[in-house]
């Protein structure tokens, strides 16, 4: 079986992948408890699939018994721009950088299928197999940090040595009993830069999130109006949030990725507020077709796009908010209106006569 896994980590990279590392479905034994915190806590937040599926996602050996082992995958998606930067450019949107091209989810299945086919050519049509990405009650970060593909950070997200925070995980379950690797140890040391740039304090501790205050959640799967007080934390950030990620001392030693379809599109880079507040359903459905931005759908994408123009500071894009406040969409229209009076506040300010030195 050694001779085996070492073909198949030079598969997978032949594949696309940057790293393979194997662990044991049952190698996760801390899972259940953090787990079981994390939703007592109501920090899933409107997530409610996380405890549906919690007796599958706290024991990855139950989601298939037969398994004896996962092949766990990660993929560059390195930046090759400073992802903060559109964070100072308040009238244009900021889109988290997995989501400025082609919806991973696609690319890393396809490359987890061939790779999964080749190790059943190599062994026997009698080899099982079930690949995972993302789709799936997998704690793909727990199996990763088991595997030794990284560490699970101050941030919970997996840190590698090699891909610094900027990594895809895909995961192969197999009937194969083949040779497991060690685990990854704790590098963070006493570093806190993850925790401290969160602009809405999502980290109650170290290694804790609640994603009801995490902004990636709150653009992406939080339905409905977002909390007032939440709303001029979120900046110009309309799809995701790459703060904690983009700090981490790691990625210095991280490669800018392989795969050119995680590279950014031109538009998606720092789009024009005005622009995007242009969108009906059709225009958006065209604009992100192959995206994972398209599953959100137009409602909470303009909602997202209403906050940003909101905080942009920017009174030459009230009439595009006011556009909207009359929207069928009650979220649309609550925070056209809401972004409507901050940018009317702006306009005050500008039109008071200055006093007189």
């Amino acid at each position: 079986m050694d001779a085996l896994k070492r073909r198949l980590v030079a598969q997978a990279v032949v594949e696309g992948f940057d790293l393979a590392r194997i662990c044991r479905p049952w190698d996760v034994p801390q899972v259940p408890a953090r787990l079981t915190e994390f939703l007592d806590k109501g920090r899933h937040g409107q997530m409610g699939w996380l405890a549906e599926r919690s007796h599958w996602r706290s024991d990855p050996a139950a989601l298939w018994p037969e398994a004896h082992s996962v092949i766990m995958l990660g993929e560059s998606y390195t930046p090759e721009h400073d992802p903060l930067a559109v964070l100072e450019r308040r009238s244009e949107g900021a889109i988290s950088v997995y989501a400025q091209n082609r919806d991973y989810h696609d690319l890393v299945k396809k490359r987890l299928k061939r790779l999964a086919r080749w190790l059943i050519a190599e062994t026997s049509a009698a080899t099982g197999v079930k690949v995972f990405v993302d789709t799936a009650p997998v704690p793909e970060k727990p199996l990763g940090a088991a595997a030794g593909l990284g560490w699970q950070g101050k941030h919970t997200n997996l840190v590698s040595r090699d891909l610094g925070s900027w990594f895809f995980l895909g995961s192969i379950f197999t009937t194969l009993d083949l040779p497991a690797d060690a685990p990854e140890v704790d590098h963070c040391g006493s570093c806190r830069a993850c925790l401290e740039i969160c602009p809405t304090s999502a980290f109650p501790a170290p290694y804790q999130l609640d994603a009801r205050r995490c902004i990636s959640y709150l653009t992406i799967e939080h339905h409905g109006p977002v909390d007032v007080p939440l709303r001029a934390l979120m900046g110009n950030r309309i799809y995701g949030c790459d703060d904690c990620l983009a700090v981490c001392p790691w990625n210095k030693f991280a490669q800018e990725a392989r795969e050119v379809r995680y590279h950014a599109r031109a538009d998606l880079l720092a789009p024009p507020l005005a622009e995007l507040a242009q969108l009906d359903d059709a225009s958006f459905r065209a604009k992100f077709s192959g995206s994972p931005i398209k599953r959100i759908g137009i409602g909470r994408f303009l909602r997202n796009v209403m906050y940003a123009i909101g905080n942009s500071g920017d009174a030459g894009l009230r009439a595009t908010a006011q556009a909207h406040c009359e929207s069928a969409d009650p979220t649309v229209a609550d925070a056209a209106r809401w972004a409507a009076g901050r940018l009317e506040t702006v306009e005050i300010r500008m039109d008071r006569p200055q006093d007189p030195a």
